[in-house]
């Protein structure tokens, strides 16, 4: 069996390898991804962002631009909770079938393969696994007690749902003034993950396909199935998601920000996870911290980011220097401070992947933050 820290150490001098160490001969058959044990990173390494540390167990306020420090202790936000004295809202599911999609009729990937990195470019996988394949999805649906039947309600959209933790903060938030009286909408993925598969399509592709097939495919659902009216409004609409629903929710708001200003992710896949490779975005998400923030006009979104001490690192077959979850969210507080976006950005201690403890704690400020501004 081999050591955790050994093969983490491996994965890191791995990564450091010069593109001329890339294997040129003709790739091996497809495997299956190989997780290491992530390192935890210190969060005062010389290149991370500066930023304030708040005290044990706290969370910025929601008035607050810039970069914090969370930890080591997650206390859950006692919005987090059920609270049986506040109005709860009723949830609607609306099942979707890809034999009805015109953007994505299915995909999937062989179980238990993967790919392996293009010996004349490694920052391309090839997945020789993947075939068309259908799906179908389910999408959860919050009406707030409070909501006025005709009335057209601001909405965020959520990735990977449903989101109950979601439901009970927007519970509890509304009924305490913090936030409107919003509807949400949480899609399911399409299946699988990372390239070649459903999910990995739909979520970490750069371009406005997944925006457009929620607003064309599944917004006209919501409102016929829901009996709820959405808003037109970009400041009335919000995205959100974990790791590569993460990076979905900010590649709807900057391939659509004439649909979404407000943009809120956990451990966003902001590396090179793009399938199939494309020569018009060739580092995948990735690109979003390197070339298109840096080299965009800056565009009418406020953000909401973070990311754990222990986030993902290399977790595949690929040599790119482009699979580092960590320094990935923290080229972006960086890049979002240079262009003057409006943007929080958590670093948490004692942390992992999308970490539920983090979320729990931090969920109902990020919603406060992000919404900013909005009358309610």
């Amino acid at each position: 069996m081999s050591h955790p820290l050994r093969t983490s150490l491996l994965l890191l001098a791995a990564a450091t390898l010069p593109a001329a160490a890339v294997q040129t001969s003709a790739p091996p058959p497809p495997t299956s991804a190989v997780r290491a044990t992530p390192p935890t990173r210190d969060p005062h390494t010389p290149g991370y962002v500066p930023a304030t540390e708040l005290p044990d167990g706290t969370v910025p306020a929601p008035t607050a631009n810039g970069n914090f420090l969370l930890g080591p202790t997650h206390t859950p936000a006692p919005e987090s909770a059920v609270n049986p004295g506040v109005p709860q809202g009723t949830l609607v599911d609306i099942i979707m079938s890809s034999a009805d999609s015109k953007y994505y009729p299915g995909i999937a990937r062989e179980p238990g393969t993967f790919g392996t990195p293009d010996p004349a470019n490694p920052a391309s996988l090839l997945v020789t696994t993947s075939h068309p394949a259908p799906y179908t999805r389910h999408v959860t649906v919050y009406v707030p007690a409070q909501y006025v039947p005709g009335a057209v309600a601001p909405f965020i959209v959520g990735a990977d749902g449903p989101d109950h933790l979601l439901f009970t903060v927007l519970d509890n938030l509304i009924a305490e003034h913090k936030l409107p009286a919003m509807i949400a909408i949480s899609i399911q993925n399409g299946g699988g993950d990372a390239q070649g598969s459903e999910r990995g399509l739909e979520y970490d592709t750069l371009s406005p396909r997944y925006a457009e097939f929620v607003e064309h495919e599944v917004l006209p659902l919501v409102e016929a199935q829901a009996h709820v009216k959405l808003s037109h409004d970009p400041d009335a609409r919000a995205t959100m998601g974990g790791s590569s629903g993460g990076s979905c929710a900010l590649i709807m708001a900057w391939y659509h920000p004439d649909l979404y200003h407000r943009v809120l992710t956990y451990s966003g896949t902001y590396v090179n996870q793009q399938w199939p490779w494309n020569p018009k975005t060739p580092q995948g998400a990735w690109g979003f911290h390197q070339t298109l923030i840096p080299k965009s006009r800056r565009k009418p979104l406020r953000l909401w980011l973070e990311v754990g001490d222990r986030d993902l690192y290399n977790p595949n077959s690929m040599r790119d220097g482009m699979h580092d979850w960590v320094v990935a969210n923290e080229n972006m507080a960086r890049v979002l401070a240079d262009k003057s976006y409006a943007y929080q950005f958590v670093f948490a201690r004692n942390a992992g992947h999308v970490d539920r403890a983090v979320k729990a704690q931090t969920l109902p400020e990020a919603l406060e933050y992000v919404w900013r501004g909005y009358p309610h």
